[in-house]
């Protein structure tokens, strides 16, 4: 891949542990899965939105040295790439399945039974988040805790299935054009914090997603688009999930108003809202940091903690059940804000 290819060795070096990736063979076809860490402790998979993989979509995050010392010291990390969207792709063949969101969320469970997983912890991104909730509504037993940036649970809004298919008439005829990109950027970052403006310049992460898109197979996105733009509405399930969930939103994101519809429809008493301002929706890229302590206080629950509080094992994590409700409050996360929805600013 030439440039891409020596930019992501040098990425890579940054991690204290060298990923290996496994190509998972299942029933919708291969899917790529970047493994980081010791596979003896307990699982965090992950899954991306709509045109990334885990380098465009979840770097901030784990790039963020706190962050990345609380989650590399309590789990392994499975990076689950939707089809054909690991780095260096070919393009998809006309043989492969075109795939369902529901095809995704069972496509998950093979990979976990691939490497021999039981109960995994969750992080999604938007589409990625939708497709981890569905696998938690299908899966309920092995899904231990949902950590989801601006999530989806409905079907799509007139404007959002419009959107969705302009730009898949645009990737069947045009490709991975720039007017494809300005539409997924608008999708993931906020407006002239990130994305710039003819006085504010391009920030550096909009320019390195931008990159990243141009690496894309236009065909292979054109598939989880589709996907994506013909799911269901999964509100109605969604009281009856068993995990704790912790949700991110950035204010400025479109998918804003979505993720506090989502929030009032989960139980109360197992999930918590945390909205970041002058955030689009890709948080973990846009304002990593404003993610650390509210995912310190949620792993707590679970009986996780950062390395210098270790005083269990990760290894035997206690059962998500044992988490008391007070650990949602304002008040755990150092907030005065009404319940279940807290707000972190850009200089968190």
């Amino acid at each position: 891949m030439g440039d891409s290819s020596d930019s992501v060795s040098v990425d890579m070096e940054t991690f204290s542990v060298a990923g290996k990736e496994h190509l998972v063979k299942t029933g919708g076809g291969s899917v790529s899965v970047v493994v980081f860490g010791d596979q003896d402790k307990p699982a965090l998979i992950t899954y991306p939105d709509l045109a990334l993989n885990y380098m465009s979509c979840f770097q901030g995050v784990f790039f963020c040295p706190e962050a990345f010392s609380l989650l590399l010291h309590n789990f392994c990390i499975y990076h689950i790439s939707p089809p054909g969207h690991e780095l260096g792709a070919a393009v998809m063949s006309l043989d492969d399945p075109i795939l369902s969101v529901d095809d995704l969320a069972d496509q998950i469970a093979e990979v976990l039974d691939y490497f021999r997983l039981g109960k995994v912890m969750c992080m999604g991104v938007t589409a990625g988040a939708y497709i981890l909730t569905l696998f938690a509504l299908k899966y309920t037993q092995r899904v231990m805790g949902l950590i989801l940036v601006s999530p989806l649970c409905k079907a799509p809004s007139w404007t959002e299935w419009l959107c969705n298919k302009v730009m898949t008439n645009l990737l069947y005829i045009c490709g991975m054009c720039s007017l494809v990109k300005e539409l997924l950027l608008l999708r993931y970052f906020s407006k002239q914090e990130v994305r710039g403006s003819v006085e504010v310049p391009e920030s550096d992460v909009v320019q390195s997603c931008r990159r990243l898109l141009g690496e894309r197979q236009s065909s292979n996105v054109l598939r989880l688009l589709e996907a994506i733009n013909e799911r269901p509405d999964i509100t109605k399930g969604l009281r009856k999930l068993q995990c704790r969930s912790l949700i991110f939103v950035g204010e400025n994101s479109p998918f804003h108003s979505e993720a506090l519809h989502m929030t009032s429809k989960l139980d109360r008493r197992f999930s918590a809202l945390v909205e970041v301002q002058a955030c689009g929706s890709m948080v973990t890229e846009e304002q990593p940091d404003a993610m650390l302590i509210p995912l310190e206080y949620f792993l707590m629950g679970f009986g996780f903690y950062r390395p210098s509080q270790c005083n269990v094992s990760p290894r035997s994590p206690l059962s998500p059940t044992s988490i008391s409700p007070e650990l949602f409050s304002p008040e755990s996360m150092g907030l005065k804000l009404k319940p279940i929805k807290t707000r972190f600013s850009g200089e968190v």
